[in-house]
């Protein structure tokens, strides 16, 4: 079970109509046409990872119902601190934000959820639908990470630095940790 299989029981619906069946050509040429390697499992639920620079790689799920298309990206695990913090930042950048938002699943964990009409679901939407995705969770994986996670950032910096070990994949917090002061991330 992927990071992106339980949210909120999505399940699509298992009847059909020429829409639908139209929007599942569309997606599965979107996704060839792209070269991205997924899995449709049932009929009308894909999965696939977006590859990223800051966030490696997103798990993403689209899912083709009867009357619309829905987009679940997995961004970050429950934080580890500060929930405040992190929940104001994402409910503060869900104002500016095209198609998708930021949600939370039971357990906490950090998602970009979105839902279009069938209708809407050409090439070109899809484009920017999953460009949105990829944008959204590059763009505020280090923020969150700041916000949510920074004693165990600290902690690892210390650990590391201690030892001699390399710091490579905490670059984009070596300011903060320097400084000794707490992570201020950008404003959202």
């Amino acid at each position: 079970m992927s990071e992106i299989d339980d949210v909120q029981g999505a399940t699509p619906e298992r009847t059909t109509s020429p829409e639908r069946e139209a929007a599942l050509a569309t997606v599965r040429e979107h996704l060839r046409a792209s070269e991205l390697e997924f899995k449709e499992e049932p009929e009308g639920v894909f999965s696939f990872s977006l590859p990223g620079e800051k966030k490696l790689q997103t798990a993403v799920r689209l899912d083709v119902a009867l009357h619309s298309l829905g987009v679940h990206a997995f961004v970050a695990r429950n934080p580890d601190e500060n929930h405040e913090g992190v929940y104001r930042w994402l409910l503060q950048r869900n104002l500016r934000m095209y198609a998708v938002s930021f949600a939370i699943d039971r357990t906490g964990d950090i998602y970009l959820d979105g839902r279009i009409p069938l209708a809407a679901a050409s090439p070109e939407e899809l484009d920017r639908l999953l460009g949105s995705v990829l944008t959204y969770a590059d763009e505020s994986f280090n923020p969150i990470l700041e916000l949510g996670f920074a004693t165990a950032i600290r902690k690892e910096w210390e650990w590391r630095t201690e030892r001699g070990e390399s710091t490579a994949n905490l670059e984009a917090f070596r300011g903060w940790l320097e400084a000794g002061e707490r992570p201020g991330a950008a404003e959202g």
